[in-house]
């Protein structure tokens, strides 16, 4: 496994957090009337209101529910914001950070986003509001609310499991692209040119994983470099699982049966697949090569460990939660991947 340290790549900007003096200068009126506005109390122009609730989204601006309590004694409450729980990625990287927080005395806050960034931008108002010590975001998308919030947030924030891009303050993760182009690699390798991909990340509206998406698209680029582009995929509209893949392999076969190998967007819809092809008497690897993402336990202890590429999910939780509490410059690390040859491509 490679890794690198960057020093300072991300243009942090959370140093102070945005005031409400700054909103009411802003949007020309009082401090009085934004927090009127805000506490949605007394009689307000609509126009009025307008103008003060697009300098709160332009600004990124949270209302303090605790009064100060909080800012005044120190929070020791540390949001973590994850795409799921159900994929045991998340509880990994979780696990990760707990250890270190604990031992700095900081109580982590955990919220889920089902992978929807417009839930995301609610979540992270949410717990900005309650003025944490630090706050631990997943990947380097979001609305553009979410971002200002983050910005002007006023507390260190690290994004997580992704290296392929420029963040706010702390970016702890590896490069997607890389991932996926070290996945066409190893196929081209091995003498497979029939290549289907079965998972997320090329246009779901349920479930959409983004940074599926950048290995989507480093490993379709290798493979168009090399002459081979993939000849059919399977995008499911449905969150992560062992079943979702198991029918995803079969809707992708039953199109394109003379595939001789497929890519699969993580470890769990690549067992699925795996569960396909033993149900069905399809030889792995003879007939159809299958290779997945993350390298979790359960793929390696499968009778056919799968082919895949390991991720360093504890390592970026507990980089991420000494860097978030810490005073350390802003910065990039990228834990980098690893190779896993398996015994199904």
């Amino acid at each position: 496994m490679t890794g690198t340290m960057d020093h300072p790549t991300t243009g942090r900007s959370t140093a102070r957090r945005t005031t409400l003096t700054e909103v009411a200068q802003q949007a020309g009126v009082s401090e009085i009337t934004v927090s009127r506005v805000l506490r949605d109390s007394g009689p307000i122009a609509p126009a009025t209101r307008d103008r003060v609730m697009a300098a709160v989204r332009a600004l990124g601006y949270v209302p303090n529910r605790v009064a100060g309590t909080l800012a005044s004694s120190g929070s020791n409450l540390v949001g973590i914001v994850l795409p799921s729980l159900a994929n045991i990625v998340f509880p990994e990287v979780l696990r990760g950070a707990a250890g270190p927080l604990a031992t700095m005395g900081y109580q982590p806050v955990i919220a889920v986003t089902e992978y929807d960034i417009a839930r995301e931008e609610t979540l992270i108002e949410s717990l900005l509001s309650w003025r944490p010590a630090g706050l631990i975001v997943t990947g380097l998308e979001h609305t553009p609310r979410a971002e200002a919030m983050l910005r002007n947030a006023g507390v260190r924030v690290a994004e997580l499991m992704d290296s392929d891009g420029t963040g706010i303050d702390i970016i702890v993760g590896f490069s997607n692209a890389e991932a996926g182009r070290i996945a066409a690699r190893h196929l081209l390798s091995r003498g497979y040119r029939r290549f289907g991909y079965v998972g997320h990340g090329g246009g779901a509206t349920i479930g959409a994983d983004l940074r599926a998406g950048k290995r989507w698209t480093g490993f379709t680029t290798t493979l168009a470099a090399a002459g081979h582009p993939p000849l059919d995929k399977e995008i499911v509209d449905a969150p992560s699982s062992i079943a979702a893949g198991r029918c995803g392999l079969a809707e992708l076969l039953a199109r394109s049966p003379h595939l001789d190998a497929i890519y699969f967007s993580n470890d769990d819809m690549a067992l699925g697949g795996y569960f396909h092809c033993l149900a069905n008497g399809i030889a792995v690897p003879g007939q159809l090569a299958l290779f997945g993402h993350n390298a979790l336990d359960v793929g390696q202890v499968a009778p056919q460990p799968l082919s895949t590429v390991r991720t360093a999910r504890l390592k970026i939780g507990e980089i991420a939660a000494r860097l978030v509490c810490g005073d350390a410059p802003s910065q990039k690390v990228d834990v980098g991947v690893e190779l896993v040859e398996g015994a199904t491509a």
